[in-house]
């Protein structure tokens, strides 16, 4: 995975609840796992913008409540850093969940904004979002 230009402060927990910001069907899910952590021993992993994590469906249609997808953070509360020294923080947390390994996106378009360290890493997600801030 490709390192993003930026010191970003993780701000989702696991147990986290996003809004999925893409048309796949899904409307709300909970954060279970990141993927490609790294922490301490006995140090829970957080996630932040850009990162690959595994969320199941909260709410949603109906096929697809309760099952676990892959998905990339877009958007984050928390505020980070930026090498240019602005700091970011979106209004809500949200994901768009990926179809397959690659990071292809299951969905056809983004509603709202997503991070510019999304499109640093997530090429073909940024393809399909409306605004990149």
């Amino acid at each position: 995975m490709k390192a993003i230009s930026a010191k970003v402060t993780p701000g989702l927990n696991l147990g986290a609840y996003m809004i999925s910001s893409d048309n796949s069907g899904a409307k709300i899910v909970k954060l279970v796992s990141v993927k490609r952590a790294k922490a301490k021993k006995g140090k829970q992993v957080c996630a932040k913008i850009a990162d690959w994590v595994k969320v199941s469906v909260r709410k949603g249609i109906p096929d697809m409540k309760g099952k676990v997808f892959d998905a990339v953070v877009i958007r984050q509360k928390k505020s980070y850093r930026r090498l240019n020294g602005e700091r970011i923080a979106f209004e809500d947390n949200a994901v768009a969940i990926l179809k397959d390994e690659k990071g292809n996106p299951k969905g056809t378009q983004i509603k709202g904004p997503i991070a510019r360290e999304v499109m640093e890493r997530w090429p073909s997600v940024a393809k399909i979002a409306s605004i990149v801030y």
